[in-house]
């Protein structure tokens, strides 16, 4: 019989490794640059705690990679970050961004777990999995004891049993118009936090990046988290719901990058899959026809933003080729003999 350490890793494996790979090893460069920055002796903890982890998990794929006689990925390096670079976010940005990393690491490692067979490879996501839980826990802890925590609005709790009896409850475009669910709210309440931070980021990343077209890639990236808030908030405030805070004010007002714009443009993409699986989620909760048609106009507008990214990060050579399927019509064609 086969031993379990020498049964090869599946697609779903080697690619859910090498996607992660390149995440971690952009955490550490973002997170090296916070911790070189943070004042706040509270934050700093938790900037560690979590720099610590992708390292972590960066040396635990290595070997993996190294035992199948894989090639270990580029990912990122020192070579994309300057720590030394002036401060481009302030403290509390830094504990968001962490907290909203982690809620996104929950969600990737959630899906990918479940198609994961190898024993090895299931214990590592699995405590990928416990240890983002961690620090999301702590993260959320800390922004809760500073009082920056928002939490999601309060609906009634319900008296008795209910159940629905008109085809309205469907309805959104047209005539009677049922208030939002529990889960509606849900949704639109954390994808307006996401295109918040994602709105702060871009406008930094906007500010530092060295290429004109990086940069105007950046502003229109701003420019569609406002126009998809704005979306979002109208939903709220329609039912006298509150809507989340901006970040906008914790950007600094400098220009030397503190990264490079290979970094940026993958960070962006990582932030628009993020983006399009949440709308996606979002669509399987949402039982008005008109909120799922939004999101469904929502998603095609990020979906072609991140195509634009890609190519942009094909024209530059900063696209790293993921692992994938045997070309075999190539292979015969190029044959020699």
């Amino acid at each position: 019989m086969e031993k379990e350490h020498h049964i090869r890793l599946t697609s779903a494996e080697l690619s859910s490794l090498w996607t992660t790979f390149l995440a971690d090893s952009l955490s550490i460069c973002m997170l090296k640059y916070f911790l070189e920055k943070v004042d706040d002796t509270e934050i700093k903890p938790i900037i560690e705690h979590a720099l610590r982890l992708s390292n972590d998990h960066i040396e635990i794929m290595k070997e993996m990679f190294k035992d199948e006689r894989i090639p270990i990925p580029k990912g990122f390096t020192d070579e994309d970050v300057n720590p030394n670079a002036p401060r481009l976010f302030q403290d509390t940005l830094f504990l968001n961004y962490i907290k909203h990393m982690t809620k996104g690491g929950l969600a990737t490692y959630g899906a990918i777990l479940p198609n994961i067979v190898r024993k090895d490879v299931r214990e590592f996501f699995s405590s990928c999995l416990v240890s983002t839980t961690e620090l999301y826990n702590e993260a959320t802890s800390l922004l809760l004891s500073k009082g920056i925590e928002v939490r999601p609005p309060y609906i009634p709790y319900q008296t008795e049993v209910d159940f629905v009896n008109k085809q309205s409850f469907l309805a959104g475009w047209f005539g009677e118009q049922r208030p939002l669910t529990g889960i509606e709210i849900m949704n639109f309440y954390a994808n307006v936090q996401t295109n918040k931070i994602g709105e702060a980021i871009t406008i930094g990343f906007g500010q530092v990046a060295k290429s004109k077209k990086v940069r105007d890639y950046m502003q229109r990236g701003k420019e569609i988290a406002k126009k998809h808030m704005k979306v979002f908030a109208k939903y709220l405030s329609e039912y006298d719901l509150p809507v989340p805070m901006t970040w906008d004010h914790e950007v600094a007002n400098v220009t030397e990058p503190p990264f490079s714009d290979k970094l940026m443009m993958f960070h962006i993409s990582l932030l628009n899959a993020s983006g399009m699986g949440n709308y996606g989620a979002a669509i399987s909760m949402s039982q008005r026809r008109d909120i799922a048609a939004n999101y469904a106009r929502l998603t095609a507008e990020v979906g072609q933003y991140a195509e634009d990214g890609m190519n942009i990060m094909i024209d530059n050579g900063w696209l790293e080729r993921p692992p994938h399927a045997a070309d075999r019509g190539q292979l015969i064609k190029h044959r020699k003999n």
